[in-house]
């Protein structure tokens, strides 16, 4: 047919678009949710956003859930470490498929999410402990969608995410401060920390990750502000009003040293707040060992310590 014979048998018959509208632009994401299910049954609802702040990405996490679940279920936050300036949701160590043990984790009974942050070149301090207490306070404020019981929240990261970890749990309890004041009236504060690795201490850090530390703090050491590198270090907030705390470390550690877990171990123990220092013999960063055998013996060594951690601290078992 020419076109010609169609333009003389007038315009095609279609069904013109009409989709739907609102008042007013419409900002939100009305993508479906993406569930997935792993093979112990856990589901698994990923790049749920909990924070919107205008000029910067979406801030996401994701959120496993066991499938036989009864009641609300105890939670755990995981913040992922990087130099504050790398990493995401998904990755830990050596861990060659990290998902598999938040999965692991979840399957006990728990409610897991790891959680995106502002990295250091996109926002500088305080924009990742910012968003790290914006993701609890919006995980209790839905708590009953997601079947989670807020008055049992735990938070666990290893290196970078350890320090946000740990001043997750040993400062909290003030008005929201960071740009994203959503959902004032829910507590950020949580019942049990667990840190893996982490830098708790800027004053006393060599200058091995002089670096990361600077672009984190926006500030060249060590001629930083003394209230931002106090404000930045958990060693500088404890007091006896703390939750239980684990630290984990590595003897061979050359990125941050073993006495930062032992400094923040000391100042808990002198403040009469529950902590639990396990320093592993031969390991350095990462639990990175003198060959793979050392490597997984160290991982699986601090990950059981850490979910019988959760179990203690969370459900009561001894």
């Amino acid at each position: 047919m020419g076109l010609a014979l169609l333009a003389a048998q007038g315009p095609l018959l279609a069904q013109p678009p009409s989709p739907a509208t609102a008042p007013e632009p419409a900002l939100g994401d009305p993508m479906p949710d993406r569930i997935l299910t792993l093979a112990n049954g856990v589901t698994v609802n990923a790049d749920i956003v909990y924070s919107v702040i205008p000029g910067y990405r979406p801030i996401t996490l994701d959120l496993y859930r066991p499938s036989a679940a009864s009641g609300p279920l105890p939670l755990v936050l995981y913040i992922h470490g990087g130099g504050w300036a790398n990493g995401h949701t998904r990755q830990s160590g050596a861990f060659s498929d990290f998902p598999a043990v938040l999965a692991d984790l979840s399957a006990r009974g728990y409610i897991v999410a790891s959680l995106e942050y502002r990295l250091s070149k996109e926002a500088p301090f305080p924009a990742a402990i910012d968003d790290v207490r914006t993701a609890i306070r919006f995980l209790r404020a839905n708590a009953a969608r997601f079947g989670l019981d807020g008055g049992k929240v735990a938070v666990w990261g290893g290196s970078a995410g350890g320090q946000l970890a740990a001043l997750a749990a040993l400062q909290c309890g003030s008005a929201p401060t960071g740009e994203d004041k959503s959902n004032p009236g829910q507590s950020d504060c949580v019942q049990a920390g667990a840190g893996w690795y982490g830098v708790y201490d800027f004053a006393t850090m060599p200058q091995a990750i002089a670096g990361a530390e600077n672009a984190y703090l926006d500030c060249v050491k060590p001629d930083c502000p003394a209230d931002r590198v106090r404000a930045a270090s958990p060693a500088a907030h404890v007091d006896a009003k703390d939750p239980p705390m684990l630290l984990i470390h590595g003897t061979d550690d050359k990125v941050v040293p073993a006495a930062q877990s032992q400094q923040l171990a000391a100042a808990l123990k002198a403040a009469h707040v529950p902590v639990t220092l396990e320093i592993i013999p031969g390991v350095g960063h990462s639990w990175i060992g003198a060959d793979a055998a050392a490597t997984r013996a160290a991982s699986l060594r601090a990950l059981d310590l850490t979910f019988r951690f959760f179990d203690t601290q969370l459900k009561g078992k001894k």
